[in-house]
């Protein structure tokens, strides 16, 4: 059963907009049955009278889901945004699955990776410090994790050597992969 942390920026949030937007999240939970007291982050925007913004976040043991959707109505938003999330699952169960079929195991998958921070040039301070505990598996489903997150890179444990590994988007579209010598 999930949890709900909904706040707002710009807007108050209404009772019936947290119905709203509790109702609609709730669908996902039938994909999640396994996890227990997972907490759905969601933060509503309202820029201008046309244009509201809804970003959503669910950290669960073995995936980050994120979606964020601009449209000119709030609830509209919301609605755009579980479908992101929707195919988002749907496309990650049916990689999972086809994996777990290929290599005969379970892929675990790794937590949450920092995002980039913004640099001041002349003062180069670390602002945000996060542990990870890295999980293993191999680099296609590390790319897939790393897009699901929105990110430019993902660490994770390779499944085959156990060495750590980063794969990264290039500015071409295409990815690369660090392997580093432990």
């Amino acid at each position: 059963m999930f949890k709900y942390n909904i706040r707002g920026e710009n807007i108050e949030v209404t009772e019936a907009i947290r119905n709203y937007a509790e109702k609609k999240l709730s669908k996902l939970e039938k994909y999640f049955g396994d996890v227990a007291n997972a907490t759905v982050h969601v933060n509503l925007k309202v820029y201008t009278e046309k244009t509201a913004k809804v970003e959503v976040t669910i950290p669960l043991p073995y995936l980050v889901l994120r979606a964020e959707e601009t449209s000119g109505d709030l609830y509209g938003s919301i609605d755009l945004v579980i479908d992101k999330l929707e195919r988002q699952v749907r496309k990650y169960k049916t990689k999972i699955n086809r994996k777990s079929r290929e290599k005969g195991f379970d892929i675990p998958v790794a937590p949450v990776v920092p995002e980039p921070v913004d640099e001041d040039e002349s003062v180069l301070e670390i602002v945000r410090t996060k542990r990870v505990d890295l999980k293993p598996m191999d680099s296609e489903e590390a790319v897939l994790q790393m897009n699901m997150l929105g990110h430019n890179f993902f660490i994770y444990q390779d499944a085959e050597t156990n060495e750590t590994h980063i794969v990264y988007r290039r500015k071409d579209g295409k990815y690369g992969l660090i392997e580093t010598n432990a």
